[in-house]
Parts: C-alpha cells; structure tokens; sequence
C-alpha cells in the first residue's frame, strides 16, 4: 500500500533527474540568502552554476551540527523569518539549541512525508493512531501527528509520561496504531501487565518506533509481547523530523529514505569521500526541497549504507540499513540527545568536582538509564554525607532542567575512575543494541 504512488515509484532514472533539477535550485537559494553558505562556496571558489551533474555535489562543503550552533538561532534560516511559521529544536551542547524554521510549505512536504512513511507501516485512514513521542520543540510528536492526520486517520496526541494512564487510553480509544520510541512501548507494556491489561487482546497492530537505537532482538520482543508489527522510523531535526525514511511491511528489509525530497550518499567519516552503495560509512543528506532551513551535505553521524535494489513493496527509493551506531560521543537516552560536553559543563559549574567523569549507559526495565560518575577532590569526598547528597540532587537536578533527561549522579572518591593513555573513556555503554 502507498501514499502517492506516482512519486513513490518513480523510475530511477527520472528520480536522478529531479533530484539534479532541485539539486541545482537548493544551491542557487542558499547562495543568494545564507551567508554561511555564499562564504563557504566563495571559499573553495565554486558557484551554483558549476553544480551541472549530481557526482558534482562532492564539490559543496559538508555542513555540520555545530554549524547551526553557531548561527544561533536564525543564521541559517534561507527566508525571512515573517515567512516561518513554525520553529522547532534540538538541545545543543553549550545551551544553545539547534533551531530549525519550516514555512508552510515545508510542514506540508513533511506531512507528506510522514504519512507516506506511516502508510508504508500500513497505517490507513480507518486507524486510531496513539502518538506517545513528545511534542513540543521536539519533532517527534508533531511530526507523527502531521502525518496520521495527513492519512486521514484518528489521532490521539498523548505524548510522553503518564504511562499507566495510556495504557488506559489505548485500551479505551482503541489504538490500533503506537508511535513512540521502541524502549518506551515496553515501558508502555510492561505498565499495562501491571494494570491487568494484555496488549495482545487490544486492537493493537501496528507500532512505529524510532528516536533512540534499538536492536533486531528488540524487535522481536516487542512483536511477541504485543503482538503487531514492529516498524523503524528514522528522521532527524536538522533534516525535518520523523519521515525522512521508513520500512515498509511488505519488506522490513532497510528504510526508505524518499529521494524526491533528500539526496543521500554514504562517507568514509575520516576522509570524507563518497562510498558507494553497499558500503558501510556515514549518512550525509542534502534537503532538496526545505524552504526554511535548507542544508546542503549535512552530516548526520550516523553510520549505515545505502541499497538501491528493487524491493518488493514496489517502491523505487533507495534504503538505509539499520543503524550500526555514530561517529561521534552523542548519546541517545529516551529520544534525547545527550552529548558528554553538556554534562561536562554542568559538572564543572560545581566547585570540589573533577573533570575525571563517566557516563554509564544501560537499559533497565526496557528503559534506558544514565548514571553520572563524577570524582570529588579529596576535602569535599571527606565531607559530610549529607551535603555530598545534596550536591549529587542538585547535579541531578540541574541535568533534568538542562537536558530534560533524568539521571543518577555519584560523586566518587579521587582517582577511582580508570585513567586512559589516549582520550579519555567518557561512556560506558552497557545496552545490547546489536
């Protein structure tokens, strides 16, 4: 089943074709209304003009996340800011956020997209679609919502928290559709078992999960202990959000990542050259059609491949493996991005605690968990218990306001965290997400 046939299955050939027309006209706007990008063409002496075939986009310079920090909040915006009709963001290491600006059109194209996602998952106008990401700056929610009711279906904005009274409403409402991360479904399960509610009675058959890492076996569990479809969504805020590529039922075999409106290719991270299909690197996407924060070359980070063979749902649009992990320190704990520098910053804000610091990583209960592991210097460690408690609450404290994660902190006495002859080990990952 598909969303609009006619542009997903676009021969391969008139697909190139337009992603070259919007190729050129994407390059064209950015060095007409983004500074940052005249100045990087200007740089290494390239105009619009010179991008004639698609191979000629190793010409443009990538374009990174700390690229948009750094035009904080609307140095990157490619309209005026009276033609933005809605800001969305991500947090940022240093406090500013990564801001994103969407015209109309551009939540239109997004709706599109997320509900040809949906629909590949097959989700139908006649379905009751549970959305349990969070909404707000975050594009989760709205991105899932936007789609569903795109499709036409009946939509439930739940959003996070509240977890036993959801699985109420998804009983009550009778969802037969979950959008949420994969490790708050088990969460949302595991609630229900406690409440007497079995989800494999309920209407339920259709989960679309993304946000967060998840494995094969994941999957597996979710689908016996549901019993529906468990489906990977992936998006990005930089890019627009949930849909920019998705599985299909018929395959579950790679998302598809809808080329009329991105163009992919795959990088060695180190030397930053075009691999081809097949290939295991780095994800870079370049928005064809994004009118408000267009971006050209973006580095996702995100480490996969590309398979441009026929699949079986009759869809034409190269996939993307699962993802195998990142080439950088961001962690991804409940859907939130986590850099080590964030909590760097708040750990040393404290007078008495050392820059020696882990981050523990692990899933409980189907959850993930972040424990914070921070050296005291010797006069603080020898202090009264009480007000090293109350530094560790206030830490704790501090994180959850910053990055809206919750988290454990634990002040240790000198010199017991590891030392390193090369850089230092900031995360210990103990989650399963192979």
């Amino acid at each position: 089943m598909l969303f609009n046939t006619r542009q997903e299955t676009l021969p391969r050939e008139e697909l190139k074709a337009l992603q070259l027309r919007r190729l050129k006209d994407v390059c064209a706007r950015v060095y007409a209304n983004v500074s940052f990008y005249k100045k990087r063409f200007d740089e290494i002496g390239i105009k619009p003009d010179d991008i004639k075939t698609l191979d000629d986009l190793k010409l443009i310079p990538f374009t990174e996340k700390q690229d948009l920090r750094d035009h904080y909040p609307y140095g990157l915006f490619a309209v005026p800011r009276d033609n933005i009709v809605r800001l969305q963001a991500s947090s940022g290491t240093t406090g500013k956020a990564v801001v994103l600006g969407y015209t109309q059109r551009d939540l239109d194209n997004w709706a599109e997209m997320a509900a040809r996602s949906l629909t590949a998952a097959g989700v139908t106008r006649r379905d009751v679609v549970h959305v349990a990401y969070g909404y707000g700056l975050f594009t989760g929610g709205l991105g899932a919502h936007g789609g569903a009711e795109r499709i036409g279906a009946t939509v439930v904005p739940a959003s996070g928290g509240a977890t036993r009274r959801q699985t109420y409403l998804l009983r009550d409402f009778e969802a037969t559709v979950l959008c949420c991360t994969p490790s708050y479904a088990l969460h949302l399960w595991e609630a229900g078992q406690e409440e007497g509610i079995d989800f494999r009675d309920l209407p339920l058959r259709i989960g679309c999960f993304g946000a967060e890492p998840w494995s094969e076996a994941m999957r597996q569990d979710i689908e016996q202990k549901m019993g529906i479809d468990a489906m990977n969504i992936y998006g990005l805020s930089e890019i627009m959000g949930p849909g920019v590529a998705m599985e299909c039922v018929e395959a579950k075999n790679g998302l598809h990542l809808w080329e009329d409106h991105f163009l992919a290719e795959i990088i060695d991270p180190v030397t930053g050259e075009q691999l081809p299909y097949g290939e295991r690197g780095e994800l870079v996407i370049t928005t064809l059609t994004k009118e408000g924060t267009p971006l050209l070359r973006y580095r996702t980070r995100d480490l996969t491949s590309l398979d441009a063979t026929p699949c079986s749902c009759g869809r034409t649009h190269v996939r993307i493996a699962r993802l195998s992990g990142r080439t950088d320190d961001m962690l991804i704990i409940r859907g939130v991005n986590v850099f080590p520098q964030q909590i760097e910053s708040i750990i040393m804000e404290n007078e008495g605690l050392s820059p020696n610091y882990q981050l523990i990583v692990d899933r409980q209960d189907n959850l993930d968990t972040l424990e914070i592991c921070v050296e005291v210097d010797a006069q603080l460690f020898c202090d009264e218990i009480r007000h090293l408690q109350k530094l560790e609450q206030r830490i704790q404290k501090k994180v959850k306001e910053f990055l809206g994660v919750t988290t454990r902190v634990r002040l240790l006495e000198p010199h017991s965290i590891e030392r390193s002859q090369g850089k230092a080990k900031r995360i210990v990952d103990k989650r399963n997400l192979l």
